[in-house]
């Protein structure tokens, strides 16, 4: 299994002054990876090379397919580009429900999904009510962020997933060209560490909070998922509804909060200048 994610291509380059030079450039490396359940393909995906076994896993667990950690007997590859997940024994697949067709794009994790029904997966609501985090913490996590990412620093292709506890500790970090890919990752490696529900961290992704995102966050257990982007529509109504908190284009100092800003601590006299909205 490649565990580095970058290639190398030569390029013609041209430079402010208007002169070319021939030289190599790092690019993020992307291609497909098959999933399979025993003998049955579950789906194909365009990804980032490294971590395949966290990002099959982690696939599983927002697929809803298995939700404890003893759901999996075996996780193994076979070649380059083939994950093999071998169910616990007892555990059956329903595959009508989460089978996708053709290939999942690097930048849709939902393209391959068959029908609306199949687009949905059931999970609980959080729970979690106690848990909070203060502005300073939250402004911290963007460089904390940044500074893991290895592979962005090389390409300037590539997304990013972290896991933070309560204190900006960063716990998981794991990159990919496909920003869903990447939260498959880090949840994948929480998943086989056992460390589901991740009901006290935080998720920050370096690109755009989708409807995706944030169903796999939710599958995990995590309250507050925050992006350096914008958020969507759906992700803000699937938020409201799951009761997590989610945060939009955090680019410190500033952030905005679309739902459940209750566990965001802000201060007094900042709160007494904020306009009542539903959230």
């Amino acid at each position: 299994m490649k565990e580095n994610g970058v290639g190398s291509q030569k390029i013609i380059r041209r430079k402010r002054d208007g002169k070319l030079e021939y030289l190599p450039d790092d690019l993020t490396i992307e291609e497909p990876l098959e999933i399979r359940v025993g003998h049955r393909v579950l789906a194909t995906t365009m990804r980032t090379p490294g971590h395949d076994e966290e990002l099959a896993a982690g696939f599983l667990v927002s697929e809803a397919v298995v939700r404890r950690r003893e759901g999996i007997a075996k996780i193994s590859t076979d070649g380059e580009n083939t994950v093999v997940v071998d169910l616990a024994a007892g555990l059956k697949l329903k595959l009508n429900s989460i089978q996708r067709f053709g290939t999942i794009s690097s930048s849709c994790g939902l393209c391959g999904k068959t029908s609306i029904e199949a687009i949905r997966q059931n999970f609980p609501a959080i729970r979690s009510t106690t848990f909070r985090i203060g502005i300073e913490t939250l402004l911290c996590l963007p460089d904390r962020l940044r500074k893991q990412q290895g592979d962005f620093t090389r390409t300037g292709g590539i997304h990013a997933a972290g896991i933070f506890d309560a204190n900006g500790g960063l716990k998981i970090v794991r990159e990919d060209i496909g920003r869903h890919n990447a939260v498959d990752k880090a949840i994948g490696r929480a998943f086989l560490d056992k460390l589901l529900p991740l009901d006290r961290h935080v998720l920050l992704v370096s690109g755009r909070a989708s409807f995706e995102i944030m169903q796999k966050a939710l599958a995990a257990g995590i309250p507050i998922v925050a992006a350096v982007s914008a958020p969507s529509t759906l992700a803000v109504d699937f938020a409201r509804e799951g009761n997590q908190t989610l945060i939009g284009f955090l680019r410190p100092p500033s952030f905005n909060i679309y739902s459940h800003v209750e566990r965001v601590i802000l201060e007094i006299r900042q709160l007494s200048k904020v306009r009542t909205v539903k959230a």
